[in-house]
């Protein structure tokens, strides 16, 4: 930690001190990129080691470790906040107070790119979307860098002097600094509660989302949720994506006499959806999404088409793990909203439900202010068993009840995914259950129990598999 005495001294040295705030892999990139810019840097964190110290470059000369120095705030030129500090904080609110411009990485990425940005957010499938768009600029010959909000720190792509393309994943939490974006292309994929706890209701949330449009010079649309429509000029190009047949340049889905479903392209047919490797119709949506991302782009369609049909989707992320005595594993786990939850519901309840099956769901962790009543429909619809697990799995059920959960589902308190797994045994020994498919999607986060979701859905997968070998 640095003294504040040693703090004055190094202030007096002269202006324009920039403050990373939080140490976590986007501050430690940003102070990089700050010191390699020849800036004055100072890092501050609320943790009193943090994991990351040892890597900060030796031109970071201040370092306030151990609260957020609302002093130290009140002397930057420009601070740099993390998405994982609020600007609620007590010391960010007053430095904002004082009109000291508060930003995040992102938008220094924006003034120092001079490439295009594939600009992506959404409650749900970002990430999904974003990994298959820059798959789809690599197969077709683009330098292209990914990062944003998955992955790669966004600054940390501008280390290839050769890129082409930058595509970035971004959350509202990184959304709600930046101004004037300027992406080649951007979308909000569509919306749904979450984060509430941080943007106090869904008009803020909105809000912080729909930063992304700031700038745009193309956007792409979900038909199926107007609350992805930005407020734009009329005449910005635009290319929509919906479960409907579409209109001409606009891409959706057609459903062939014989029962076959197609993407799209107006009334060109593109590729059948049994050609796809991810599965359920929110994935159709996100196909669309990445197509018509990439079209804006400049990507050639054809390639696209390759790049879709080979594409496997991501861990945890409705994942299929195995089939154990005839029932199907799903690891959702990075499903932690209600959204999420829904599409997943949604997208493989359709491909059960023509052979009378129905859906087990997992729900639960730490629910982050959500109304879980809004699941009780979908459940209602492709659900028979609901087992609840986590810190708020009294509340969820509470609410679901509330909501009129049919009588003709059974839900059960679980508390943790190895008692769980006790249940799931007796149910799909059953087939009074109509059980045909486990699908963990716990519409929460999952700090509670675990140190993240994928170490959750690792577990859940753990879990498969003791459970394939003890059949």
């Amino acid at each position: 930690m640095t003294s504040l005495a040693t703090i004055d001294t190094l202030i007096q040295k002269g202006g324009g001190l920039q403050v990373v705030v939080g140490l976590g892999q986007s501050g430690l990139s940003t102070a990089r990129y700050l010191a390699e810019q020849g800036y004055r840097v100072a890092v501050t964190d609320s943790q009193s080691v943090p994991k990351l110290a040892d890597q900060l470059p030796a031109a970071v000369e201040i370092r306030q470790f151990g609260d957020i120095d609302a002093e130290l705030l009140l002397q930057a030129a420009r601070i740099i906040i993390s998405p994982g500090i609020s600007l609620a904080t007590a010391a960010v609110a007053a430095a904002r107070q004082a009109n000291i411009p508060v930003i995040s990485d992102i938008q220094l990425f924006c003034e120092a790119c001079n490439v295009p940005i594939i600009a992506i957010t959404g409650s749900n499938a970002k990430s999904t979307v974003t990994t298959l768009v820059g798959q789809m600029a690599a197969d077709a010959g683009v330098d292209v860098g990914v990062g944003g909000n998955i992955g790669v720190p966004a600054l940390t792509l501008l280390a290839n002097a050769n890129m082409q393309l930058a595509v970035l994943e971004l959350s509202s939490f990184q959304l709600e600094t930046v101004t004037n974006l300027g992406a080649q292309v951007a979308t909000v994929l569509n919306m749904s509660p979450d984060h509430l706890d941080r943007h106090g209701d869904m008009l803020g949330y909105h809000q912080a989302k729909h930063r992304i449009f700031h700038g745009a010079k193309s956007v792409v649309i979900n038909r199926e949720d107007a609350l992805t429509r930005p407020l734009v000029a009329d005449n910005l190009p635009r290319i929509s994506t919906g479960i409907h047949a579409p209109d001409q340049n606009h891409f959706g889905l057609i459903t062939e006499p014989d029962g076959q479903i197609y993407l799209a392209r107006g009334t060109e047919l593109l590729l059948s959806a049994d050609k796809l490797l991810i599965k359920g119709r929110h994935n159709l949506l996100n196909a669309q999404a990445a197509l018509a991302l990439g079209e804006l782009a400049g990507l050639p369609l054809e390639s696209m088409l390759n790049t879709l049909q080979q594409f496997t989707g991501l861990e945890h992320r409705c994942q299929y793990l195995a089939t154990v005595a005839g029932i199907d594993y799903f690891n959702d786990s990075k499903g932690t909203n209600i959204g999420s939850t829904i599409a997943a519901i949604e997208g493989l309840g359709a491909v059960y439900a023509p052979k009378d099956g129905k859906l087990l769901l997992i729900l639960g962790g730490q629910g982050k202010a959500q109304q879980f009543g809004e699941l009780s429909p979908y459940i209602n619809k492709y659900v028979s068993q609901v087992l609840c697990i986590g810190e708020d799995s009294a509340r969820i059920e509470q609410e679901l009840r509330a909501a009129k959960l049919s009588d003709e589902v059974r839900l059960h308190q679980c508390q943790t995914l190895d008692n769980a797994f006790v249940i799931i045994q007796q149910l799909t020994e059953s087939s009074l259950s109509q059980v045909q498919a486990v699908l963990l999607s716990p519409a929460c986060a999952s700090f509670d129990q675990f140190s993240g979701y994928a170490a959750r859905g690792e577990y859940f997968e753990q879990l498969v598999k003791q459970l394939a070998c003890n059949n």
